[in-house]
């Protein structure tokens, strides 16, 4: 995917935005001039950026610059122009994301916008079967098992393979689907947060729909952190974020429905049951309006950069760190090699301690003796572990200690 950022910069200029004009070393792809345009914490080697992602320097300043708007102009702003400049964000996200903007509408995170997919899917009947697997969300796997009691249907859990490998992880939905002919609905996740694990989304939808199987995505970690856009998909439905890889303010995410499949999700049961829009799709009374505000100004410090470059870049890092430590047996790398199904975030644990306090306790070693801050993961079938998330804030250096720390705990064991 290529951006045009003359485009994007022009048309973030349609919302009143304040920021400093990016660099032309941030421009030319320089990874130290751009992580500069963060302000990290010191006290910690920062590796959990997958929770949120932090805005840079312009984004935060455009984003002052909207609270104080929206907090000074209240509702003289809110209901003469605002409405217009939140058309315009929808927008330039639709544009961003390769979509039409009737086919998005701002949410408050990806939770929302897949709550709302999942629990409003009005295409099951009792006795159908839904499909899912042990890397998707805790959130999201819970309004999945809902639907047990909610539509009177039966909830299929599946593991995805360990090692993983991009055929391997299709043949498990396929057999899966096989084996379950009356699966009328997936869930599929397109980045796991547990793993970083990339799955072949848009194969496993083809292979859903011929099947008569609806596929709904979580692209919560996806969006932003990989070069792609919603169509490349392929589904239907998808919920994502902006405030993780797209560094707008906390707050903002967005939900999909493809035009023709916008009768496949009732209205949110605050709205007219009779409106069809994207919009009636989730009902959020009153959100954060000036992070939403701040997101033309997001889409353009990223489209500046290029989303072939962030992702070479993310994969770069992860590569740092996991390349060092392939031929340490002690140590269980996650995810596999293959440039297909990894970005940014990836995995790890000590073999044969996949607990859930084995990993509590090898995260708070990395902290307490390394000052290296990372997190660990439950839900995998397979057992705990421990995530590592760099991001363009990520300095090389910072995953070279991250070696040098977990190379140092393993020889303990």
């Amino acid at each position: 995917m290529e951006f045009d950022r003359r485009t994007m910069l022009g048309a973030a200029a349609a919302v009143p935005l304040a920021g400093k004009a990016l660099s032309p070393k941030v421009l030319s792809g320089d990874w130290e001039a751009i992580a500069r345009q963060y302000d990290v914490t010191r006290e910690v080697i920062q590796l959990e950026h997958g929770n949120w992602g932090m805005m840079p320097r312009p984004v935060l300043s455009a984003y002052h610059a909207m609270n104080e708007r929206v907090n000074r102009e209240t509702s003289f702003y809110a209901r003469r122009t605002m409405v217009g400049d939140l058309e315009v964000v929808r927008g330039q996200v639709a544009a961003t994301l390769g979509v039409q903007a009737d086919e998005i509408a701002l949410t408050r995170n990806a939770t929302e916008a897949l709550k709302a997919l999942i629990l409003q899917y009005n295409r099951l009947k009792p006795g159908d079967a839904v499909l899912y697997a042990d890397l998707d969300y805790d959130s999201m796997q819970g309004s999945m098992e809902a639907l047990a009691a909610r539509r009177g249907v039966r909830v299929i859990k599946i593991a995805l393979p360990e090692p993983a490998t991009h055929q391997g992880v299709i043949d498990a939905y396929e057999a899966a689907f096989k084996t379950n002919p009356e699966v009328r609905m997936a869930l599929l996740t397109h980045a796991s947060h547990r793993t970083g694990l990339i799955i072949p989304v848009a194969e496993i939808t083809a292979m859903a729909e011929a099947r008569g199987i609806d596929v709904i995505v979580d692209a919560a970690h996806s969006v932003g952190q990989l070069d792609f856009r919603l169509p490349d998909l392929k589904a239907p439905f998808i919920g994502l974020n902006l405030h993780k890889w797209f560094g707008a303010p906390l707050g903002v995410g967005a939900i999909y429905v493809r035009k023709d499949r916008l009768d496949a999700i009732d209205p949110d049961p605050a709205e007219d049951p009779k409106n069809l829009a994207i919009t009636a799709k989730v009902h959020t009374g009153t959100p954060g309006y000036a992070a939403q505000l701040t997101v033309p100004a997001a889409l353009a410090f990223q489209a500046a950069i290029g989303a072939g470059r962030r992702e070479a870049r993310l994969q770069a890092l992860r590569d740092r760190w996991v390349h060092a430590l392939r031929d340490i047996p002690q140590v269980q790398i996650m995810t596999p090699d293959d440039p297909r199904m990894y970005g940014a975030i990836t995995s790890f644990r000590l073999r044969g301690k996949t607990s859930h306090g084995d990993n509590v306790a090898l995260a708070k070693a990395l902290l307490d003796q390394h000052r290296v801050f990372t997190v660990h993961r439950d839900g995998l079938a397979s057992g705990s572990c421990v995530r590592v998330t760099p991001a363009l804030a990520t300095r090389m250096e910072e995953l070279d200690a991250l070696v040098a720390a977990i190379r140092d705990i393993a020889g303990k064991v």
